[in-house]
């Protein structure tokens, strides 16, 4: 299979995130805040790329975040409480900066819900 064959057989929204990541790296001063976005759940870590470690990880599955959640809620409000958490979690690991990977999602709704509850828990991007 070609790399053109390979590129084709791939959904729209994973060409999109290639076509991000080609240009969004993360490091050790600044790692890369992916991400991923599933019909029920969302799912969020900071990456440093250049050892490919995820450093922070935070998703609307686990107990404690769950745990936040209002009795009747949209799924915007995940995100939100998800994007607080990762932030409050980054903060505590001396994490201030980093790079948003949208993950070839539209900045738009659940994706920018998480995007700015992290940015108001004090992640700077």
């Amino acid at each position: 299979m070609s790399k053109y064959q390979y590129k084709r057989s791939l959904s729209p929204r994973k060409r999109r995130h290639l076509r991000v990541r080609a240009k969004v790296s993360g490091t050790p001063d600044r790692p890369r805040l992916n991400v991923f976005r599933s019909n029920e759940h969302i799912y969020a870590q900071i990456i440093d790329d250049t050892k490919g470690h995820t450093l922070v990880a935070a998703s609307s599955l686990e107990a404690a975040v769950r745990e936040r959640f209002p009795e009747e809620h949209p799924k915007s409000v995940e995100a939100r409480i998800v994007g607080e958490v990762i932030g409050e979690r980054a903060r505590a690991k001396g994490i201030t900066r980093v790079v948003f990977d949208r993950g070839g999602y539209k900045y738009h709704g659940r994706v920018r819900a998480l995007a700015d509850a992290a940015r108001a828990a004090g992640l700077e991007f």
